[in-house]
């Protein structure tokens, strides 16, 4: 089985339960923190994926470490994964997670680019918009590119809307290089 169904099925179990218990937000922050500990802290990660280290002894650390900080039922989830030998997919999981919660949410995140930083009310003013536009709640993730020139592109699941002055310069260039233009008598010099 692909890594990636295997992901999106405990991912799936995981909704299932927190949907059930009105949970499952709180397992997606839980989600958010345990992948962040183990992206920025390598030697946990090594800790949790070595065969040499019994499954008890990583239980042991990864309750005692989500204790208070992360529901019960999320913290049981998470010693099945580590007793299931999948704790490298923690990261997998928790992105098809997120995209379950997305989805059930009507959410769709969405990757924005800009050719200036934006303030606050241009962020508000994009991620209305764009909710108009496409029927669901957008989340922009703001980058910035002074490569754009001004205009924005957005990109969102495999969709892209490129709105950058950039990309219509581009376009009139190419229009007018096509449009067949008259041929001009030489200038004597």
């Amino acid at each position: 089985m692909r890594t990636l169904t295997i992901a999106r099925n405990y991912a799936a179990a995981l909704y299932e339960l927190g949907a059930r218990h009105d949970e499952a937000e709180d397992y997606a922050g839980a989600f958010d923190t345990l992948t962040a500990v183990l992206a920025s802290e390598p030697r946990i990660r090594r800790f949790l994926e070595t065969p040499k280290v019994e499954a008890k002894e990583k239980s042991a650390v990864v309750r005692q470490a989500l204790e208070g900080r992360a529901p019960e039922r999320f913290v049981r989830f998470v010693l099945v994964v580590l007793a299931k030998r999948r704790q490298a997919l923690l990261p997998e999981i928790r992105d098809a997670y997120q995209e379950l919660l997305d989805e059930h949410a009507g959410r769709i995140h969405a990757r924005v680019t800009l050719a200036r930083e934006p303030d606050e009310a241009t962020r508000r003013l994009i991620a209305e918009r764009l909710s108009g536009m496409l029927g669901k709640t957008v989340v922009p993730h703001i980058a910035v590119n002074p490569e754009i020139l001004g205009g924005l592109v957005v990109r969102y699941g495999d969709r892209a809307l490129d709105g950058s002055l950039r990309r219509q310069l581009v376009s009139l260039k190419r229009e007018m290089m096509h449009a067949g233009l008259p041929e001009l008598p030489a200038l004597d010099a």
